[in-house]
Protein backbone atom coordinates (compact mmCIF):
# COMPACT_ATOMS: atom_id res chain seq x y z
CA UNK A 1 0.00 0.00 0.00
CA UNK A 2 1.17 3.61 -1.10
CA UNK A 3 1.67 6.19 1.97
CA UNK A 4 0.21 9.25 0.82
CA UNK A 5 1.75 12.03 3.12
CA UNK A 6 0.41 15.44 3.69
CA UNK A 7 2.47 18.81 3.89
CA UNK A 8 2.96 19.39 7.94
CA UNK A 9 1.96 22.67 9.11
CA UNK A 10 5.23 22.42 11.70
CA UNK A 11 6.67 26.04 11.23
CA UNK A 12 9.81 24.73 12.86
CA UNK A 13 9.79 21.61 10.79
CA UNK A 14 9.64 23.67 7.45
CA UNK A 15 12.42 26.05 8.72
CA UNK A 16 14.52 23.38 9.15
CA UNK A 17 13.89 21.88 5.81
CA UNK A 18 14.47 25.56 4.46
CA UNK A 19 17.62 25.86 6.28
CA UNK A 20 19.20 22.45 4.97
CA UNK A 21 18.04 23.50 1.39
CA UNK A 22 19.33 27.06 1.37
CA UNK A 23 23.04 25.69 3.36
CA UNK A 24 23.26 22.77 0.70
CA UNK A 25 22.86 24.49 -2.08
CA UNK A 26 25.15 27.65 -1.06
CA UNK A 27 27.24 24.81 -0.41
CA UNK A 28 26.99 23.12 -3.85
CA UNK A 29 27.13 26.91 -5.61
CA UNK A 30 30.45 27.58 -3.75
CA UNK A 31 31.81 24.29 -4.47
CA UNK A 32 32.73 23.79 -0.67
CA UNK A 33 32.51 20.18 -0.05
CA UNK A 34 33.31 20.64 3.58
CA UNK A 35 29.89 22.72 4.03
CA UNK A 36 28.55 20.10 2.11
CA UNK A 37 29.60 17.52 4.26
CA UNK A 38 28.40 19.22 7.62
CA UNK A 39 25.47 18.40 6.08
CA UNK A 40 24.79 14.40 6.32
CA UNK A 41 24.45 12.29 9.56
CA UNK A 42 27.55 10.21 10.25
CA UNK A 43 25.50 7.20 8.71
CA UNK A 44 24.51 9.18 5.34
CA UNK A 45 23.96 7.59 2.27
CA UNK A 46 24.28 8.96 -1.26
CA UNK A 47 22.70 7.05 -4.27
CA UNK A 48 22.59 8.25 -7.71
CA UNK A 49 24.34 6.63 -11.29
CA UNK A 50 27.04 9.62 -10.46
CA UNK A 51 28.42 7.62 -7.95
CA UNK A 52 28.97 4.43 -9.93
CA UNK A 53 30.15 6.46 -12.82
CA UNK A 54 33.04 8.65 -10.71
CA UNK A 55 33.91 5.62 -8.19
CA UNK A 56 33.67 3.40 -11.44
CA UNK A 57 31.62 0.99 -8.99
CA UNK A 58 28.59 -1.38 -10.02
CA UNK A 59 26.64 0.19 -6.96
CA UNK A 60 25.63 4.26 -7.24
CA UNK A 61 25.89 4.24 -3.62
CA UNK A 62 28.31 6.02 -1.33
CA UNK A 63 27.77 5.22 2.58
CA UNK A 64 29.33 6.89 5.37
CA UNK A 65 30.33 10.87 5.80
CA UNK A 66 34.17 9.64 5.23
CA UNK A 67 33.02 8.20 2.20
CA UNK A 68 30.81 10.99 1.26
CA UNK A 69 33.38 13.44 2.01
CA UNK A 70 36.14 12.12 -0.55
CA UNK A 71 33.31 11.97 -3.46
CA UNK A 72 31.95 15.45 -3.08
CA UNK A 73 35.71 16.70 -4.68
CA UNK A 74 35.08 14.43 -7.42
CA UNK A 75 32.00 15.56 -8.36
CA UNK A 76 33.04 19.21 -8.56
CA UNK A 77 36.23 18.33 -10.14
CA UNK A 78 34.31 16.57 -12.96
CA UNK A 79 30.87 18.65 -13.76
CA UNK A 80 30.47 19.01 -17.50
CA UNK A 81 29.38 21.85 -19.25
CA UNK A 82 25.70 21.12 -19.19
CA UNK A 83 25.61 21.18 -15.40
CA UNK A 84 23.30 24.05 -14.72
CA UNK A 85 21.32 25.24 -11.63
CA UNK A 86 17.69 25.90 -12.82
CA UNK A 87 15.40 24.59 -10.51
CA UNK A 88 12.13 24.12 -9.74
CA UNK A 89 10.43 24.85 -6.34
CA UNK A 90 10.92 22.73 -3.70
CA UNK A 91 8.67 20.07 -1.61
CA UNK A 92 8.22 18.67 1.61
CA UNK A 93 6.36 17.49 4.28
CA UNK A 94 8.92 18.50 7.39
CA UNK A 95 10.90 14.98 7.20
CA UNK A 96 11.76 14.86 2.93
CA UNK A 97 13.08 17.16 0.41
CA UNK A 98 12.57 16.94 -2.83
CA UNK A 99 12.75 19.57 -5.93
CA UNK A 100 13.73 19.08 -9.72
CA UNK A 101 16.53 20.29 -11.82
CA UNK A 102 13.92 20.00 -15.17
CA UNK A 103 15.80 19.42 -18.91
CA UNK A 104 14.37 22.31 -20.37
CA UNK A 105 15.49 26.04 -18.82
CA UNK A 106 14.88 29.41 -20.43
CA UNK A 107 18.76 29.10 -21.54
CA UNK A 108 18.55 25.56 -22.84
CA UNK A 109 18.84 22.29 -21.91
CA UNK A 110 20.16 20.98 -18.76
CA UNK A 111 20.80 18.03 -16.94
CA UNK A 112 17.94 16.85 -16.07
CA UNK A 113 17.51 15.24 -11.96
CA UNK A 114 15.48 15.08 -8.78
CA UNK A 115 16.80 15.43 -5.95
CA UNK A 116 15.19 13.75 -2.96
CA UNK A 117 17.07 14.10 0.95
CA UNK A 118 15.34 12.27 4.12
CA UNK A 119 16.14 14.18 7.11
CA UNK A 120 16.40 13.55 10.58
CA UNK A 121 17.47 15.46 13.57
CA UNK A 122 18.01 18.52 10.94
CA UNK A 123 20.38 16.47 8.51
CA UNK A 124 20.36 14.66 5.46
CA UNK A 125 20.20 10.97 6.17
CA UNK A 126 19.64 9.85 2.78
CA UNK A 127 20.22 11.16 -0.64
CA UNK A 128 18.60 9.73 -3.80
CA UNK A 129 19.47 11.43 -7.03
CA UNK A 130 17.21 10.34 -9.72
CA UNK A 131 18.74 11.52 -13.55
CA UNK A 132 16.67 11.81 -16.91
CA UNK A 133 17.42 11.23 -19.71
CA UNK A 134 19.43 14.07 -20.75
CA UNK A 135 22.02 13.28 -17.66
CA UNK A 136 22.19 9.93 -18.87
CA UNK A 137 23.64 11.21 -21.97
CA UNK A 138 26.45 12.99 -20.36
CA UNK A 139 27.36 9.42 -18.85
CA UNK A 140 27.27 7.89 -22.11
CA UNK A 141 28.15 9.84 -24.51
CA UNK A 142 31.44 10.97 -22.67
CA UNK A 143 30.64 14.52 -21.89
CA UNK A 144 30.42 14.23 -17.92
CA UNK A 145 34.77 13.58 -17.44
CA UNK A 146 35.72 11.09 -14.82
Amino acid sequence: MVEFRRPTDDRKALDVVKSVHERWNDALARKDAEALVSLYTDDAIIESPLVAYLLQSERGICAGKEAIRSFIPKVFANQPVERRTHRSFAFSDGQVLMWEYPRETPDGDQMDFIEVMELQNGLIHRHRVYWGWFGVHTLVSGSHRR
